[in-house]
C-alpha cells in the first residue's frame, strides 16, 4: 500500500526512478515505470513496407513486439550489434514495444534539483521528447519521454485516429 502523501500523481517523472542505457557515446533515462523487461537482442522477423529504424517484431509470449532501434532513429551513424546490445521491452499507451539500445546501465533516482530544463540544440534527438536533462555525479544523462517519443506520429507505430 502506498503511503498517502508520496505518491506522485503528475506526468512529471522528476524525482522518480529513471533505467538508463546508453546509445552512441550518450547516455539516456527513461522513467522505469514503462519498462517491462530487458532482454537480450535477438533476430527479429523484419515486415515489408515499414520504416527503417523498425527492424521488426518478435513474439514475446504469446504478444507480437515491434522493435524499434533508436541508434538508427536518432541517426547516431553504424549499427553494430554485439554482446552489449538489448532489448528494453516498454508499456506505453496500453501498447508492447521494443527498443533496441547500445547497452543498459543501471537504474538511478534523481531529485528535482539534478534535473535541468533541455537545450533548445544540439541534440540527435527532438527536444520535444527531452523531459530534462539529469545529472549524477559527472555523469549527464538525456532523460527522454519515452511514452511521448513511442505515441507520436513519426514513430508510426501507434493506429492512427479514425478521420
Amino acid at each position: 500500500m502506498a503511503q498517502s502523501g508520496t505518491e506522485n500523481t503528475g506526468t512529471s517523472a522528476v524525482g522518480n526512478e529513471f533505467l538508463t542505457f546508453t546509445l552512441g557515446k550518450e547516455e539516456y533515462g527513461i522513467d522505469i515505470l514503462k519498462v517491462q523487461e530487458i532482454r537480450g537482442y535477438d533476430a527479429v522477423t523484419a515486415i515489408a513496407n515499414t520504416p527503417e529504424f523498425i527492424k521488426g517484431v518478435i513474439n514475446l509470449r504469446g504478444i507480437i513486439v515491434p522493435i524499434v532501434d533508436m541508434r538508427i532513429k536518432f541517426h547516431l551513424g553504424k549499427v553494430e550489434y554485439d554482446q552489449f546490445t538489448v532489448v528494453i521491452i516498454l508499456n506505453v499507451a496500453n501498447r508492447v514495444v521494443g527498443m533496441v539500445v547500445d547497452g543498459v546501465s543501471d537504474v538511478i533516482t534523481l531529485s528535482p534539483d539534478q534535473v535541468k530544463a533541455a537545450p533548445e540544440f544540439g541534440s540527435a534527438i527532438d527536444t520535444q521528447y527531452v523531459m530534462g536533462l539529469g545529472t549524477v555525479d559527472e555523469r549527464m544523462l538525456i532523460l527522454v519521454d519515452i511514452e511521448r517519443l513511442m505515441t507520436s506520429s513519426d514513430m508510426e507505430l501507434m493506429e492512427k485516429a479514425a478521420a
